[in-house]
């Protein structure tokens, strides 16, 4: 049999040109599904948030007292996380105006303030309650209504977490949070 009698072999596999196609699809159909721009106003609202929370968290570190680099104060590194959100809100606030990325505030944003909820009430109740109940409900409820998790799915995870963040600090590295147990 001579060489030039043999067909080229087809390749194997999928086309790769499938998967542009299917990328350009993919952008195509999250494009329709995303929310109008909310513009600079959402940007810089969203700007100012950040920046009084961390105006809040700067003064609220500052009285734990902030000790020394060599000998840090409890708030010392809640003082330096809230003055970083502080510096980069304020460069949001200038550049942020011209971006296009930000979406409008619709319902799915009360998303976000249910879990800025459930984790006050966490912070809150951790040292009435210990660690142990809080943060199975905040787990389980971000789970089953942020997540939209079956039942089964959200009890058995929040179960679970708990018992390894149980083991891992209480066991393990034997930290003393508040508890029942």
């Amino acid at each position: 049999m001579a060489t030039a009698d043999r067909q080229p072999a087809a390749p194997e596999g999928p086309d790769p040109l499938d998967d542009v196609i299917d990328a350009d699809q993919l952008l195509a159909e999250l494009d329709e599904e995303r929310p109008p721009h909310g513009g600079p106003a959402s940007q810089v609202a969203a700007a100012l948030v950040a920046m009084a929370v961390g105006i809040f968290g700067a003064v609220t570190a500052g009285r734990l007292g902030l000790g020394e680099l060599t000998q840090p104060g409890p708030g010392l590194w809640p003082f330096a996380i809230s003055m970083v959100v502080i510096v980069l809100s304020a460069v949001l606030v200038v550049v942020g105006r011209h971006g296009r990325d930000t979406e409008q505030f619709s319902r799915s944003s009360l998303q976000t303030a249910v879990a800025l909820v459930t984790l006050v009430l966490l912070a809150v109740l951790l040292p009435v309650i210990g660690f142990e109940i809080p943060s199975l409900l905040l787990v389980f409820v971000w789970l089953r209504w942020l997540g939209k998790e079956s039942w089964r799915s959200s009890v058995v995870i929040s179960v679970g977490t708990v018992a390894v963040f149980y083991v891992l600090f209480v066991v393990l590295l034997q930290i003393p949070l508040p508890r029942l147990v």
